[in-house]
């Protein structure tokens, strides 16, 4: 009588259970991945980040110039991982919003300034430095008009040079222009989360709310010209007369010494029609999606090329000697032996160590762990769970004072989860390799190595050649993440770069193998290494292409530190091409030559 009631209770545990992971499932979000909703005259604070420039590439703290600064002070969000790597500094500002009341407000009046805050002022000027502002996880957004053309732009100068002035002028009014919807559904109340942290939700059953969602975030920047005296008068969040932009420099506040600047800002509220799943659609608008079909054509055309020469090396030449080779008795094989010539002479030599095995094995196994981090993160991409980051060569920033420098904290979590996550498992990984069989080769390793005939052209000219099918393969869709990295653009179209990186491992497929046979068939055995640089080539030609974006997109990039972090990043690019696409190669062209041989029968 007791196993029925065991067997009850055990079933009633798994219904608790399966009820508890899914209202787990539903309680748990990504912050930025649900939407609040706020109701009229709720308080919102926008935020700062790092200043930035497409010139130096050195990220800078907002606060480092002499902005107005929180009634509460300086508090930085809760930071992830993430944010410290990218040299992300997200504080908190003064700016105030409440939802749909739009208002004029004054903020502070600043000091005379000093020597040293005008010479910090117009250098980040002259350097192109941007504010980059953020409400409800939306940057702010600018439109400018060049050409007749509508360009937008995320976040928004931190002054200007106009032309045939030697005067800079700061910009020191803001006109905010928050669009929203109007939601009505189910009640959803957030527990406990933080700004860079997970959160529990808990939904009111058969509760209705409405509210409103913010799903658009742009700004107009203006230069304006205050009485000091009259505007130290007012207290921070003091509604003023609301100004216009003015077009005339002498209305225009200038950097100099001894100045006082005074800033303020504006807020529209403008319903929209948009909804929250669709409020990024303005950041990510896709341009150029015909170049990025170019580039997947241009890509096929290479992959049926290569492929109808594999085609013709397998069906036309190998499988024809091989199905020959088997056809004949023991001694006429022995007779052919004598006879042979090409790829069949090396069988004896073929699987004899490479120079520098370890190294080669070293090679290959980062290569693996490359391939995998990029196709697993590529897929989720392409899925949209994440977004790109990258940030390193710290003690040259360190040197600069700038905020993509890594603070010293973060090298201690760094540690940790190498110490406690990668090693554990590459640990797991060389003890399961130890354990696992080793591969068998089908044929025996002579003791004498053969002698390699001398070739009119030495192998480093094909290798070289062989990664310029690779790079025409991904050089267009190069070209869009380099301008995401650097030139500040949104890259998010993970899809066309998830098909990139099927045909790019294609590619690399193909071009190692058709090389590996042509070594093979001037019987040339040291084949372990060709293979791997075959394809690996590719990162030569990545850095090449580098270098020629840094001298004709980054023109305007500027000083020497910025030269190096750029130049450091894209040889560490190419490094971790190189290891990904060479290790492609070498274990497809392991594969063909262990298949190619093993079909031979040879005493």
């Amino acid at each position: 009588m007791a196993l029925p009631s065991i067997s009850r209770r055990r079933q009633y545990a798994a219904v608790m259970y399966l009820t508890l992971l899914f209202q787990a499932c539903n309680g748990f979000y990504l912050p930025g991945s649900y939407m609040h909703t706020y109701s009229t005259g709720d308080e919102l604070y926008a935020k700062v980040n790092s200043l930035t420039s497409i010139e130096t590439e050195l990220p800078f703290s907002y606060y480092s110039l002499p902005y107005c600064k929180p009634q509460g002070g300086v508090k930085k969000s809760a930071e992830n991982l993430g944010e410290l790597l990218m040299g992300d500094q997200i504080d908190n500002s003064p700016y105030r919003f409440r939802m749909n009341v739009n208002e004029s407000v004054y903020l502070c009046t600043t000091h005379p300034l000093s020597e040293h805050e005008v010479t910090l002022l117009k250098q980040r000027t002259n350097d192109l430095y941007q504010v980059n502002m953020i409400l409800d996880n939306l940057p702010a957004m600018r439109y400018t008009d060049q050409r007749g053309v509508k360009i937008q732009w995320t976040g928004f100068p931190i002054g200007y040079t106009p032309a045939n002035s030697n005067d800079d002028y700061i910009i020191n009014h803001l006109k905010f222009r928050v669009l929203i919807h109007e939601y009505e559904g189910a009640s959803v109340e957030v527990i406990g989360t933080g700004e860079g942290g997970m959160g529990v939700i808990s939904r009111a059953d058969g509760k209705k709310t409405s509210g409103y969602e913010i799903v658009g975030f742009e700004v107009v920047p203006c230069s304006v010209k205050y009485d000091p005296e009259k505007m130290a008068k007012l207290h921070i969040y003091d509604n003023f007369t609301t100004v216009s932009c003015p077009q005339e420099l002498d209305k225009s506040q200038v950097i100099r010494e001894r100045e006082r600047v005074s800033f303020t800002y504006e807020v529209e509220f403008v319903k929209s029609n948009i909804r929250w799943p669709s409020r990024w659609d303005a950041y990510l608008k896709m341009e150029g999606a015909r170049v990025h079909w170019f580039s997947i054509l241009n890509s096929l055309v290479v992959i049926l090329f290569l492929a109808g020469i594999v085609f013709v090396i397998f069906l036309r030449t190998v499988r024809r000697d091989l199905t020959r080779y088997d056809e004949l008795d023991k001694e006429s094989q022995a007779q052919m032996n004598e006879e042979l010539s090409g790829w069949k002479l090396v069988v004896g030599d073929v699987f004899r160590e490479p120079n520098h095995s370890k190294l080669l094995c070293v090679m290959v196994g980062d290569g693996v762990q490359i391939t995998g981090m990029a196709v697993v993160s590529i897929v989720f991409a392409a899925l949209g769970f994440m977004s790109p980051a990258s940030r390193a060569l710290n003690s040259i920033l360190w040197g600069s004072s700038s905020t993509g420098a890594i603070p010293i904290s973060l090298y201690f979590v760094l540690l940790s989860l190498w110490f406690c996550i990668s090693v554990p498992l590459t640990l797991l990984g060389g003890f399961l390799g130890t354990r696992a069989e080793p591969i068998q080769y089908p044929v025996r390793t002579n003791q004498i190595p053969r002698e390699i005939p001398a070739r009119k052209y030495p192998s480093w000219l094909l290798i070289l050649g062989a990664g310029t099918l690779p790079f025409g393969t991904l050089f267009i869709e190069l070209f869009f993440i380099l301008s995401s990295i650097w030139l500040g653009r949104f890259y998010y179209v993970f899809g066309f770069l998830l098909i990139v990186l099927i045909l790019l491992v294609i590619v690399c497929a193909e071009v190692s193998v058709v090389l590996t046979y042509m070594h093979l068939c001037v019987e040339d055995w040291m084949w372990w290494w060709k293979a791997f640089y075959a394809s690996g080539s590719v990162s030569l030609y990545v850095f090449l292409y580098s270098i020629n974006y840094l001298v004709f997109e980054l023109q305007s990039l500027s000083g020497p530190v910025s030269a190096i972090l750029y130049l450091g990043y894209s040889l560490i690019i190419a490094v971790a091409i190189m290891l990904s696409t060479g290790t492609i190669g070498f274990l497809i062209s392991f594969y063909f030559v262990h298949y190619l041989f093993s079909s031979v029968k040879i005493d």
